[in-house]
């Protein structure tokens, strides 16, 4: 007998493998001077969820799966503290780099609490090796695995404020009421969250047992709220790294090679660069040759007048051509069926060019180094692993070195890596000095990390009105996954889906977070990766844009090829009905179909990763009028000029929040596809700046953007920072091969095209411009 359902019953709240029950969970009171509370998922017993058995590995256990599994052990490390002032606090493991997590984690720990926002602090914890896997910021996972741990460590320290507040009120804890930092009993009397801190505090540690709220009794979570450090951001306010007052650290950069990691050999003009006005010291190091002064500007000019000999990188003479044939000869055979009279092959083979990895806030670390300890101030995501190697490099143990994280304006993946703070804590050592590094963007660009050129072929064979098979195979430089990640993929081998925990690190990512979201037969996606002579990391979204770019094109092929419109073929060969959602919800807002000008179109594409779903419908302009239109310094081309944007992220803790990252992440797609590359040339890359690094511009910027949170039936969180990119690069990809007839086998599609004169490699960087008052208009 199938049981009846009220269509107007409140969904039921989910039950975590890890609670008692639907909402209780232990806790601790952590001894302190004021209340310490924290989360244990330690003792729940172990998840044994059913699982559906389809053909590809991420739908059974995916990347954020992994680190959520990480977290766990150490989420009872992770603690809320109330404050005599009746604040509370919290210290972040992760890194806020702009995505909003300590706007969303202040909302948690607000919810729980019954606290206004505006009285919940969060700051960024520094490196805590007893976190082990629990402080790595990645994979857009922060919220899906602190959601639970944040919100129980809150919960226990609100059981704790009402226990210490029965006692003094003469109540009982069910007596009680919760409101604004405010505890009121039934005779209306009431004290202060401050006033109880103290009293609420306990000399030894003690298990609770407390209840989560039910998410039909969120008042905060769900509401669309400002960042809280939106107002010092637009201020100048908010400090970063080189912001920060470190007694004695100078600025200092670096002189680098001409050609990528080459290394220096002699300094052959220290005595006169060291006479330089301000010029403190300078220093061969193994990145090169680094001086100190008492400004940037000075550290620029000395920069430039160094005279070093240097020997050649590992890349030397290599450029795009010459690295794109390694990578072809490395590619997996993908033999090609015949075509009959019932089944035929759609194929394509797409190249995809370096890509910088560098955000608007350029690398940059403080690095204080005594003999006998060390502290390093920098944005990192990985500050654990970070500590480890400093220490490794100067010498010390990890406990003698000391490592802050600081807020970074932007990531992409790039902040996975600690090169700068790694490179600060060896020029201090060299100098014997405090030092504030700072890269210069064209360090950035040139020796920085770099998304791996690559290639994507895709094979389909079609059987009449049916896809029987759909082999992938993407093959690329090797991308770089020694950050901590790796380390996670180690530890949790023997617990992977069949025969994953035996890849290597780049194939067990490229598992974890791919598939192909349709019923299209033998499904089959492999990654081969070569060449491990670059800087490379984990751009944005990592493979996804990449894979679903050639996915989603060769997907409009084969419904060109049965006579169906790009949309209604989704929908049919569409398997998840979340996703299904999404694309009937882009293809409704953004009028799929509707008549336009020739040299116009419409693409459509779809994407699952994140425990989400996301759909982008894209209209752009390829006509000569457009495409011709004259920018200074700029790459004009196509314009994408609407793009209509559905996000399926399960529970959604800001909405704000989330539309922020979406229209960030479409920005991000409509760059990879059409103007954002590096070129190399001779074994350096030639960008130098952002003034040549072709990023989406205001020109190039939709004038009409719609972003649409959809509501879900998730009970947890999906991830955010970075679902918007890869169905945004999909569909301008599609729109733009219907508008020009021509399906694009590169990308970006302009960059063939050097719209831009390289700057010099020696000196390495420019100098510092002087007519920036005459170019404002």
């Amino acid at each position: 007998m199938t049981p009846s359902i009220d269509p107007c019953a409140a969904p039921a709240d989910p039950v975590s493998p890890y609670a008692i029950d639907r909402r209780r969970f232990v806790g601790y009171v952590v001894a302190g001077a004021t209340l310490v509370a924290a989360a244990d998922l330690g003792l729940a017993p172990e998840a044994g969820a059913a699982v559906p058995t389809p053909p590809q590995v991420a739908e059974l256990y995916d990347l954020n799966d992994l680190l959520t599994d990480a977290a766990r052990p150490t989420a009872n490390l992770v603690t809320v503290t109330i404050h005599e002032d009746g604040t509370a606090s919290f210290e972040l493991p992760r890194m806020e780099v702009g995505q909003g997590i300590t706007t969303s984690t202040a909302m948690l720990i607000a919810e729980e609490l019954d606290l206004p926002v505006d009285r919940v602090r969060v700051t960024l914890a520094p490196a805590r090796p007893e976190l082990v896997f629990n402080q790595l910021t990645g994979g857009s996972n922060t919220t899906i695995s602190t959601f639970t741990p944040i919100r129980v460590a809150a919960a226990v320290a609100r059981l704790a404020l009402l226990e210490a507040a029965a006692t003094l009120l003469g109540d009982t804890v069910a007596g009680l009421v919760t409101k604004g930092g405010v505890i009121t009993a039934a005779s209306g009397r009431s004290v202060s969250y401050g006033e109880l801190a103290v009293k609420a505090s306990v000399t030894q540690p003690r298990a609770v047992e407390v209840e989560l709220k039910s998410t039909r009794d969120f008042t905060v979570v769900g509401t669309p709220t400002n960042r809280v450090d939106a107002l010092a951001a637009v201020t100048g306010a908010k400090d970063f790294t080189t912001d920060l007052d470190v007694p004695g650290a100078l600025p200092t950069m670096v002189c680098r090679a001409p050609t990528l990691n080459g290394t220096p050999v002699a300094i052959r003009n220290r005595a006169a660069v060291e006479a330089m006005p301000g010029v403190t010291h300078v220093a061969q190091v193994s990145t090169g040759v680094a001086v100190r002064a008492a400004t940037f500007g000075q550290c620029i000019d000395a920069v430039r007048a160094l005279d070093v000999q240097w020997k050649d990188g590992p890349v030397a003479g290599e450029s795009d051509a010459t690295v794109l044939r390694r990578v072809r000869r490395a590619q997996l055979p993908m033999p090609r069926l015949p075509d009959t009279p019932l089944a035929r092959t759609i194929s394509g083979d797409f190249t995809f060019w370096f890509r910088s990895n560098s955000a608007m806030d350029t690398n940059s670390a403080i690095a204080d180094v005594r003999p006998d300890r060390a502290e390093i101030w920098s944005g990192l995501k990985s500050p654990i692993v970070a500590q480890e190697q400093i220490a490794l490099r100067l010498g010390m143990r990890p406990d003698q070195v000391k490592v802050n994280v600081v807020t970074a304006g932007g990531s992409f993946g790039r902040r996975l890596f600690f090169d700068a703070a790694l490179e600060a804590a060896e020029i201090s050592k060299a100098m014997g000095v405090p030092v504030r590094l700072m890269w210069h963007r064209a360090d950035d660009a040139r020796v920085g990390r770099t998304h791996p050129l690559g290639t994507c072929r895709v094979q389909a064979t079609v059987l009449g009105q049916q896809v029987l098979a759909f082999n992938q195979s993407l093959t690329c430089v090797e991308t770089d996954f020694r950050h901590g990640l790796g380390e996670i993929i180690t530890a949790a081998a023997a617990d992977l889906p069949a025969g994953v925990g035996n890849l290597g690190f780049a194939q067990t990512i490229f598992a974890l977070t791919q598939e192909v979201p349709y019923d299209f037969g033998a499904v089959v996606q492999t990654l081969v990766e070569t060449d491990d002579r670059f800087n490379t990391g984990s751009m944005r979204n990592i493979y996804s844009p990449d894979v679903r770019v050639a996915s989603e094109l060769v997907v409009d092929q084969i419904a060109a090829a049965m006579r169906m419109d790009p949309y209604r073929f989704r929908r049919k060969f569409q398997r998840n009905p979340r996703v299904l959602k999404v694309l009937d919800a882009v293809a409704s807002a953004g009028e799929w179909g509707r008549p336009m000008p020739a040299g116009t179109a419409q693409g459509i594409a779809v994407h699952k990763e994140y425990k989400g779903a996301s759909a982008c419908l894209v209209e752009i302009d390829t006509r000569p009028e457009t495409t011709g239109r004259q920018v200074r310094d700029a790459v004009t081309g196509p314009r994408v000029t609407r793009v209509t944007f559905a996000i399926d992220a399960g529970l959604v803790v800001n909405p704000r929040g989330l539309e922020a990252q979406m229209q960030g992440g479409i920005n991000d797609g409509i760059a990879l596809a059409l103007t954002s590359s590096l070129h190399l040339r001779d074994g350096h890359f030639l960008e130098a700046s952002w003034d040549n690094y072709f990023y989406t511009r205001q020109w190039n910027t939709p004038p009409d953007v719609r972003v649409i949170v959809m509501p879900s039936d998730e009970p947890l969180p999906g991830g955010a920072g970075e679902a918007g990119v890869a169905a945004s690069f999909a569909a301008v990809a599609c729109a733009y091969a219907r508008a020009t007839g021509t399906v694009p086998t590169e990308f970006p599609i302009n960059h063939q095209q050097l719209s831009f004169e390289p700057k010099s490699f020696v000196p390495p960087i420019p100098a510092s411009p002087t007519n920036g008052l005459d170019l404002i208009s």
